[in-house]
């Protein structure tokens, strides 16, 4: 497993902010007065152009390694979201994404680990079991989570670690203490669901392969690597993968997914295509 920290995606606004300041927007922009977390493209219509250095580098990162898991971590609250943050039907929505229950899975694996966000009572707010669909929340346009999720192929959840959004750092050993089972337990759900290669006859690997779950329409359909590697996370069950790639056969198959997080490897799935033949190629 390699872990990638980036300790934090607006130094602007952390240089000017007010430690012990626990309310406001004071240090949420950089110095170009931008929400770096509205800044992103937005699946469902819209861009916010020019983009902001910091957030191009983010996109250019997220591209970079095939990202399995991720977690945004944000101060005003104590809870876990998870996608969507946005819909089209305007604010205080469900918005349900096609992988809503690994999401809702991933977001309570936190909470329950953490040692009080589970009780869903903190800060003067009330969530069920601590966690929370972005959307249903607040609705944003641009957000982090999103396109992570959307164009990153990785699954990103936003934890809100404190009521007060810039606490003094004598109380990072009591967060620390909060939430350190939380982090390690969500690390392991890398391990969640499926993983391989997609090949083909010769043991060469099909970049930019589509690897689709039945059931599951995602809004950019997942895509291998320039190895041929593929990830879904998924919880516990039995799901069928339809993977196709130009100049090949699709190819489909029914595998069983169990829990492999306490072996540290999710279950291994390979495919290996078949080349079409010249007169069926278009």
């Amino acid at each position: 497993m390699r872990i990638h920290i980036l300790p934090s995606m607006n130094p602007d606004g952390f240089e000017i902010s007010r430690v012990g300041k626990c309310s406001g927007t004071h240090g949420r922009y950089n110095a170009n007065n931008t929400d770096l977390n509205r800044n992103f493209p937005e699946p469902f219509g819209g861009r916010f152009s020019p983009f902001e250095p910091e957030t191009e580098a983010v996109i250019r990162w997220i591209h970079s390694e095939p990202f399995v898991l991720s977690a945004s971590f944000h101060g005003g609250a104590v809870l876990t979201a998870y996608p969507y943050d946005n819909n089209n039907q305007g604010s205080t929505n469900y918005s349900r994404s096609p992988d809503d229950d690994v999401f809702k899975y991933l977001a309570k694996t936190y909470s329950f680990n953490h040692k009080t966000m589970y009780k869903g009572n903190l800060c003067k707010m009330k969530f069920l079991d601590g966690v929370t669909n972005g959307a249903k929340w607040y609705s944003i346009a641009g957000g982090m989570q999103d396109y992570n999720y959307v164009w990153g192929q990785c699954f990103e959840v936003t934890v809100e670690l404190s009521c007060c959004k810039y606490p003094p750092a004598a109380q990072l050993p009591h967060f620390w203490d909060q939430n350190k089972a939380s982090l390690i337990a969500l690390l392991k759900q890398a391990h969640l669901g499926i993983k391989g290669r997609v090949l083909d006859q010769d043991n060469s690997p099909v970049s930019k392969a589509i690897v689709n779950v039945f059931g599951r329409k995602n809004l950019i359909p997942f895509q291998t690597s320039k190895l041929g590697e593929y990830y879904r996370l998924l919880v516990p069950g039995e799901y069928t993968l339809m993977v196709e790639a130009k100049g090949f056969k699709p190819m489909n198959k029914t595998v069983d997914v169990f829990d492999g997080t306490s072996s540290s490897s999710a279950v291994v799935s390979d495919f290996i295509l078949t080349k079409l033949d010249e007169s069926q190629q278009t």
